[in-house]
């Protein structure tokens, strides 16, 4: 007799426990979300249809088969991602990171808890001003309703969001996740440098910016006192917002709350240059987080693009991970990450879309431009093929590499008993020549039927997208999916 809480998903099942290969398995998997998390209870590679998933596994229990043309797949994992920005993905002109903060990224922001905000009295392309009646409360929520929405319909079951300075916004964007169901780590983005923060979009001191940050901690375990679905994190946007104090009364913070912190590190030229100018006491950019207690092994560290050796060396003994942002990184022409120098040295490595500064919020581009980026990497080291990512390491990073630099290594990012049933659905479509040729195209992966499974998800990695995602589950918790 099962539980009205199990569920058993029958078909093929790919995933990667290690850079080197794909894991792939056709059987059954039984999920038993009884508890509330919904994780693996059990896993059968000998059954060989949806009839036979039952008898196997000892329950009678609904069956969830992919189709002969699909596989389950791990949720993906955004290791960095700026929630407010959504609606700016796709716009960075020709702009570098320092510029593009101030004209793009700031106004957006702040019109989502700031009635003052510069967005809203910006002039439209019809002339007219936006009115003064919005609420950015209103605003908050429909911006981060569509983000949540369109991550989960990419496949991104796990999610380090960067919000706004508004407690209140941010607290909506806790709520919302808790509620549709994605699991996500919520930030809090602290600013109280005036030298480099716009007077409308900064804390007023470093005990404001604290103070904020401890509401939104709380507000985030009050929804989630398990921290399973949604955990707050620590976020100080980068250093050149921050004033020495600020950084050290959040470096205590993260110390006594035992909490996760994001922060962004060495993307630009300009920015480390600017580091420097700002903290010239400290030796380098990494130095400065070091000294404020803030490179702990529960700190993700986005960019990370211009390092020398001692830096790494500092972030790998202090446990610190770093997220991969390749898209981002060439959009804003920040520069080249060497990620196999970062895993060489036993740096933990997951992507990070970097909405909006990367143009999609699709973790499955992550890994493309994440292959692309190695490649460049290697270009310019004399065409050494030893810094290229392949699809099999790309999906690791997005799933087991991601999952280690969350902390949530082992209970995501992989099929293995035990693990939460943070699952896609992927569907490539009929093979070509079938009766069911009028599908063909309708999904972007072309399948001829004479593929390898390794070349058909080399095919998904490579042309696939949302429309490829047919459902995602997180925590057994069904939370997409795809109409048509």
């Amino acid at each position: 007799m099962a539980s009205k809480q199990q569920t058993i998903y029958f078909g093929r099942f790919i995933d990667t426990p290690t850079p080197t290969a794909l894991r792939i398995r056709t059987g059954a998997i039984l999920v038993n979300a009884s508890d509330g998390t919904g994780k693996i209870e059990k896993a059968d590679w000998t059954v060989t249809s949806a009839n036979d998933a039952t008898s196997k596994l000892g329950v009678e229990a609904p069956v969830v088969a992919a189709g002969d043309d699909g596989f389950f797949f791990p949720g993906f994992i955004d290791t960095h991602i700026h929630a407010p920005q959504y609606p700016n993905v796709g716009i960075f002109g020709k702009t570098t990171l320092l510029d593009w903060l101030t004209t793009y990224t700031f106004p957006v922001e702040s019109s989502l808890g700031n009635p003052n905000s510069p967005m809203y009295t910006k002039t439209l392309p019809n002339g007219t001003s936006n009115p003064k009646q919005i609420d950015p409360l209103a605003r908050a929520k429909t911006v981060y309703t569509r983000t949540l929405q369109r991550t989960l319909s990419h496949g991104t079951t796990t999610a380090s969001y960067f919000a706004t300075l508004s407690v209140a916004a941010t607290n909506h964007l806790a709520d919302l996740a808790h509620n549709i169901g994605q699991r996500a780590l919520i930030g809090r983005v602290c600013m109280d440098e005036p030298a480099t923060c716009p007077d409308y979009y900064r804390d007023s001191s470093a005990t404001e910016s604290l103070e904020a940050s401890k509401a939104c901690i709380a507000h985030c375990r009050k929804v989630d006192p398990t921290g399973l679905l949604v955990a707050p994190i620590i976020t100080p946007r980068f250093a050149p917002s921050c004033t020495v104090e600020s950084l050290r009364n959040l470096g205590q913070l993260a110390s006594s709350e035992d909490v996760r912190v994001q922060t962004h590190l060495s993307e630009n030229r300009n920015e480390c240059a600017l580091v420097k100018s700002l903290f010239p006491e400290r030796e380098s950019y990494t130095d400065v987080y070091d000294h404020a207690g803030l490179l702990t092994p529960k700190t993700i560290l986005a960019h990370a693009i211009h390092l020398d050796d001692k830096e790494i060396e500092t972030i790998a003994q202090r446990g610190a991970k770093i997220s991969h942002c390749a898209a981002s990184n060439s959009a804003l022409g920040s520069g080249f990450c060497r990620v196999r120098t970062l895993l060489d040295r036993g740096v933990d490595v997951g992507l990070g879309t970097d909405v909006s500064g990367g143009h999609s919020p699709s973790i499955l581009d992550a890994v493309r431009q994440t292959c692309f980026v190695s490649r460049h990497v290697g270009f310019l080291d004399g065409g050494d093929s030893r810094w290229n990512i392949g699809v099999e390491e790309g999906l690791w990073l997005a799933t087991v590499g991601g999952s280690k630099v969350v902390g949530m290594e082992g209970s995501v990012g992989i099929f293995e008993e035990g693990a939460a049933w943070d699952a896609l659905e992927i569907r490539l479509g009929a093979d070509i020549g079938s009766e069911d040729e009028a599908e063909v195209g309708e999904n972007g992966v072309s399948i001829f039927g004479w593929e390898s499974w390794d070349d058909r998800v080399a095919k998904w990695v490579w042309n696939g997208d949302d429309r490829n995602v047919r459902r995602v589950w997180v925590g057994g918790r069904l939370v997409h999916e795809r109409k048509s």
